[in-house]
């Protein structure tokens, strides 16, 4: 299986409506704290735009609604790993994408076979507060050995420049978050990583 090299994650179905159209392929709808009737509302309108947009869509989270909304794709914190019905993730046909953060949980995250593996943060990141030490370009290419075929996702403070050592040193795909939703023309820097992670396309 193969990610597209460049891996949105946003926090509403209005930030897909935005940029997906522009020819986004691979999003996340990453909602943390909300009630379950919008989380419905949000998964649904962002599953009709990615479905006329040829864009996959990842859940993350929410791994009971996204089967029950049909949804394809979820993906998982350690933490919702633990608490989360695998069988009945697999039953549904959904393909689970894993986050970690070292080694032990790494393992932990190829125990559950997974679609592909995260690991950050690669850089500094203002997204939310870390435990963890920014991990560098290098662990990528640990991790790329460890888990071999497997896609893993690079994520935590990337940006179009730091893409040559992100895809060279093992990353399959480069998730982005801050830097388009805090750009001050998103549309513009979406335009800019998908022209920066063509050759890589």
């Amino acid at each position: 299986m193969k990610l597209d090299p460049f891996y949105l994650i946003v926090d509403s179905a209005e930030w897909i409506a935005r940029l997906v159209p522009l020819g986004v392929k691979l999003v996340q709808l990453r909602i943390k704290d909300s009630d379950e009737a919008t989380l419905r509302a949000e998964m649904r309108a962002a599953k009709a735009i990615c479905a006329a947009n040829g864009c996959a869509l990842v859940i993350n989270d929410h791994w009971r609604l996204a089967i029950e909304e049909g949804a394809a794709w979820v993906h998982l914190g350690q933490e919702d790993l633990a608490d989360a019905d695998r069988d009945a993730i697999r039953r549904a046909g959904l393909k689970l994408g894993l986050s970690s953060h070292d080694h032990a949980e790494l393992e932990v995250a190829l125990a559950a076979e997974p679609d592909y593996v995260a690991l950050g943060p690669i850089y500094p990141t203002i997204l939310k507060e870390m435990k963890w030490a920014p991990q560098g370009v290098k662990r990528l290419g640990e991790w790329k050995r460890r888990i071999g075929t497997l896609p893993l996702v690079a994520i935590g403070g990337l940006r179009p420049e730091r893409l040559a050592g992100v895809f060279d040193n093992g990353a399959d795909s480069a998730a982005v978050v801050t830097d388009i939703t805090l750009n001050p023309d998103p549309e513009a820097r979406v335009r800019e990583w998908i022209a920066a992670t063509a050759r890589w396309r």
